[in-house]
């Protein structure tokens, strides 16, 4: 990325030819005219588009380069002396983030009884603070003064696993019981139903703001739909809408236009045009026993990684079920995510995460062979393939990783973004780590690289005398939270 702190006849001097450079380098470094690639490698939100449209003629720019319209411009897309306040702030960021310290206070989110903490979950305007714990309890507290509100004693009769917010009132928590349960928290002496479905241990809740359904996964391989529309205190109508083996996650991107299912054999799967009033019937999972596709010398992938049975000529690599008579939507896509350093080796995708903006998808995932552990990003690839493609095109594409310390192996360890999805947070050993796309805390569609780059990491923080477990950005505030395995929650907010 160019630098933000160059004067306009610097920009202006150098716009005539940075859009040629930017683009060779993706392909062929003697092409020198074919800027129309890159417009496919970002997001439609970058800046970097309008950059390439506007510098593609020298004769345009030259005549634009004293009027209000250019001035206005550069000024949008960060360059010059005068600087849009809405898109200038990473500065502001980068030094709030690297100053993120444990809060004073914090200690006294911590119990005796509750045992490990597995999740944490703000409500959505951030008012209070939901930890679910090993010993079937969820702590309430309010993040602002760290005092605690109370404690939902015996909420489950096992480990407590996740926890989401429908609303600022209503949540709903999972466990390895087999149940999901509602409370609302202006009245927390007891639940507002239990939701029985599932025959083993439940990991993960999303929800549909759309359609107002809950969806559940679990051990047992199902995705199970809950009508909250109807909700009694019996329970509420439910379906099961997909299964396969090895589930581990699932997540729904913002605008539920997908769902990601991540597996513990190191496939992904993505229903793409999701449709959830529907259920989606397969049969076989044979092609999750196929062969990877292996990595090429420089790290990216050779192929699109989908897996299946040999596909020829156009096909696309998704697999859609028109054969019994169900809807074009609910295409499923099968891939073995690119993972550095690993070849042949069996990996497990242990935590899944997708981008604020849906631009991207973060997953852990460990070897199955050593202690090698990864963080990876992946971008969504929705248009165009930018090249003439060798095989079935890959939806993801790998933009960043960096390997982390395999402390408490076995163990799930739940990264985050943060709010703007600038920031990642990641569980490290006995602390988090906040990492960035680049030096400057810039968002993704930002700074794309032309080839797989590390993350960088902005800040490492130690507080906790155990293995930390799971992270969580607050939605509202400058602050984040962090659980460990010895059941104690820390808080993080920016030391000035």
């Amino acid at each position: 990325m160019s630098s933000v702190h160059q004067s306009d006849s610097e920009e202006a001097d150098e716009s005539h030819d940075r859009p040629s450079r930017r683009v060779c380098d993706r392909d062929d470094p003697g092409l020198e005219d074919s800027d129309d690639e890159g417009n496919t490698r970002t997001p439609p939100q970058s800046s970097r588009e309008e950059n390439c449209t506007a510098t593609t003629d020298p004769g345009s720019v030259e005549s634009n380069s004293n009027s209000l319209f250019s001035w206005l411009h550069n000024r949008t897309i960060r360059r010059g002396l005068f600087v849009d306040p809405a898109r200038d702030n990473f500065r502001a960021m980068t030094n709030l983030y690297s100053s993120m310290s444990p809060a004073a206070d914090s200690v006294n989110l911590s119990t005796q009884t509750h045992g490990a903490v597995f999740n944490l979950e703000y409500s959505p305007d951030g008012s209070v603070l939901t930890v679910a714990c090993e010993q079937t309890e969820v702590l309430l507290f309010d993040p602002v003064s760290s005092k605690h509100i109370k404690t939902l004693v015996e909420a489950h009769e096992d480990c407590v696993n996740n926890i989401r917010f429908l609303d600022n009132r209503l949540f709903a928590t999972c466990s390895d019981d087999t149940t999901i349960a509602l409370w609302d928290l202006r009245k927390l002496n007891s639940k507002v139903c239990s939701l029985h479905g599932h025959a083993s241990w439940v990991k993960n809740i999303e929800y549909d703001t759309n359609t107002r359904l809950l969806v559940t996964s679990g051990f047992d391989g199902n995705v199970i739909t809950w009508d909250t529309n109807r909700v009694t205190e019996d329970g509420c109508p439910h379906k099961k809408f997909f299964h396969t083996r090895y589930l581990m996650r699932m997540r729904l991107t913002p605008d539920c236009s997908k769902m990601l299912i991540s597996t513990s054999s190191g496939y992904l799967l993505i229903l793409h045009d999701l449709d959830l009033t529907q259920s989606l019937e397969v049969g076989s999972y044979r092609m999750l026993r196929a062969r990877r596709t292996p990595l090429s010398s420089d790290g990216s992938a050779s192929g699109s990684r989908s897996t299946g049975a040999p596909r020829h000529g156009n096909d696309s690599g998704k697999i859609h079920p028109h054969r019994e008579g169900l809807s074009p939507r609910n295409s499923l896509e099968v891939l073995t995510p690119e993972i550095p350093g690993e070849r042949d080796r069996g990996n497990c995708i242990t935590s899944l995460q997708l981008h604020p903006k849906g631009w991207a998808a973060l997953i852990r995932c460990s070897s199955n062979m050593d202690d090698q552990e990864w963080t990876c990003v992946y971008e969504f690839q929705d248009g165009a393939p930018t090249r003439p493609p060798v095989s079935p095109r890959c939806s993801l594409r790998l933009t960043h990783y960096i390997e982390e310390a395999n402390v408490g192996r076995g163990y799930i360890k739940e990264l985050c973004f943060s709010p703007d999805g600038r920031l990642i947070c990641s569980p490290y050993g006995y602390g988090v780590r906040l990492l960035s796309f680049d030096e400057n805390c810039m968002e993704l569609s930002d700074c794309l690289p032309v080839q797989t780059s590390c993350l960088r990491e902005v800040r490492s923080i130690y507080s906790h005398s155990d293995v930390v477990l799971t992270t969580k950005f607050s939605p509202t505030h400058c602050q984040l939270a962090s659980g460990c395995l010895s059941g104690r929650v820390s808080l993080y907010q920016p030391r000035f």
